[in-house]
């Protein structure tokens, strides 16, 4: 009998050995599959774990990120590499992307920017800029940054980068920056770039800011601020060429997105427009600031924009032009059309005093030249003022077309509806009719928007396929 129980128990604890060992088997991970669109895909893959990363959301990481980065570096050339961020919180700080390249965020992967400013290195100011936003001289890097690149993709299944910018706020607001805050992703100097599918939340300023750089596709994001912070400006191209934006969702404390090409005489010298920016299906949610923003600084120039399907709702204004005197450099070619608007301050707003400056050294005989302005097909609701439009003495804004647009006006809106100064232009088919400045046409006017279609409009993204680990449910 004994010897019976013993092998009996002997039995029972081999039997919840195997079921032990089964579990831990189950939490093994194995491959998960998923497909992804773009502009290339990647002959080599590695994981973010593979590199010691710890998804616990408080570890560190900078230095995972770093050497993943270096070592598949040394792939660019055999078909480049990708680096799959599998589920977790990666706390990182700053690390720069390299040539070649995918980073892959999981449905479930959140990279989580850090808020210990050592490892946030710093960067010279911007050519084009002279100075740092929040301060005299250097900026901090982006969470995510390159510069001299050649195809490279940010992209997932709608994961999540998350900026962690309230206690960059806070020092922002009570003036303890001596550098400018940092982006959420920048690239500067590069060429075919794609940032797509991924939710960016709190960032310290501007979410992604492309500068210096050509052949760029940003698609569904989502990116979200909280509307009372300042700077956190969506999508802020910036002396770029051949960029098509389409399809995200924006919520900011700042311009959803912003069109630049430097500041002042710093902008004038460098001279490197933004040009050949097509902006389709954008919702915007802004109460302090524009759906699009062209300036203010536009000092290397702004020209050949076209945005259509544009949802703006409780914004301030839609597609605002800023410059100032000072500023040089032209707003031009501008095309808009099939705007809904719902609780708007402004439907058109063009400001020719944004008076701001990096120093005094800009001359103020550089003015801008602002023309061939086309808004048409707008439909807005719920608004307080129709426009207000202010160009610069001896230097009119002209070419201004707005045709096809009806304005149902707040309870509470102003008596004046358009309010004009040194602006030259016609209007079809508006109302409430507009100022005197921008007559309506006898014979109806549809304003233009281009039939031709941008070179970065037919670049065709392909499918690629990405290996991500998950564990086994028992």
């Amino acid at each position: 009998m004994v010897s019976s129980k013993f092998h009996f128990a002997s039995a029972i604890i081999a039997a919840l050995g195997l079921l032990f060992l089964t579990a831990a088997e189950c939490r093994n991970p194995i491959s998960n599959t998923v497909k992804y669109s773009a502009i290339n895909c990647r002959k080599h893959s590695a994981l973010l774990t593979d590199f010691g990363a710890v998804g616990d959301g408080e570890t560190s990481n900078t230095k995972a990120f770093k050497a993943a980065v270096g070592h598949l570096s040394q792939l660019a050339s055999d078909g480049g590499a990708q680096l799959i961020v599998p589920p977790g919180r990666w706390l990182t700080g700053s690390f720069n992307l390299t040539s070649h390249f995918t980073l892959f965020l999981h449905k479930d992967a959140v990279i989580l920017a850090t808020q210990d400013e050592s490892e946030w290195p710093h960067l010279p100011a911007l050519p084009s800029y002279g100075k740092g936003r929040d301060g005299p001289g250097e900026r901090f890097s982006s969470l995510i940054f390159g510069t001299n690149l050649t195809d490279v993709v940010i992209t997932g299944h709608n994961g999540t980068i998350d900026g962690q910018g309230a206690s960059w706020w806070a020092k922002f607001k009570q003036g303890l920056l001596n550098s400018t805050r940092p982006y959420v992703i920048e690239l500067m100097y590069s060429d075919q770039i794609q940032i797509s599918n991924l939710t960016l939340v709190n960032s310290p300023s501007w979410f992604v800011h492309p500068i210096y750089s050509s052949n760029i596709t940003i698609q569904g994001l989502t990116i979200l601020a909280p509307i009372e912070v300042p700077n956190t400006d969506g999508i802020n191209p910036d002396s770029c060429s051949q960029i098509r934006i389409e399809d995200c969702y924006i919520v900011s404390g700042d311009d959803c997105i912003a069109v630049k090409s430097g500041f002042d005489e710093y902008g004038i010298k460098v001279g490197i427009p933004t040009e050949h920016l097509v902006i389709r299906r954008l919702t915007c949610i802004s109460p302090s600031s524009a759906t699009i923003a062209l300036g203010s600084e536009m000092s290397g120039g702004i020209r050949d924009v076209r945005a259509e399907d544009i949802t703006a709702i409780d914004t301030e204004s839609s597609v605002r032009i800023k410059t100032a005197v000072g500023r040089g450099g032209y707003v031009k070619d501008i095309y808009v059309r099939r705007m809904t608007l719902k609780k708007m301050k402004y439907v058109f707003w063009m400001t020719g005093s944004y008076g701001s400056h990096p120093d005094p050294g800009f001359d103020p005989k550089a003015l801008p030249e602002i023309t061939n302005i086309n808004y048409k097909q707008v439909v807005a609701e719920n608004v307080t003022i129709s426009a207000r439009l202010d160009g610069i003495h001896d230097d009119p804004f002209k070419g201004i077309c707005i045709s096809n647009v009806t304005i149902t006006l707040a309870e509470k809106a102003k008596k004046l509806q358009w309010n004009c100064t040194d602006v030259e232009g016609i209007t079809s088919n508006v109302t409430p009719k507009a100022c005197d400045l921008l007559p309506e046409q006898k014979e109806a006017v549809d304003c233009a928007f281009p039939e031709d279609r941008l070179a970065i409009e037919d670049v065709e993204l392909v499918t690629c396929s990405a290996s991500t680990p998950f564990f086994r449910v028992c």
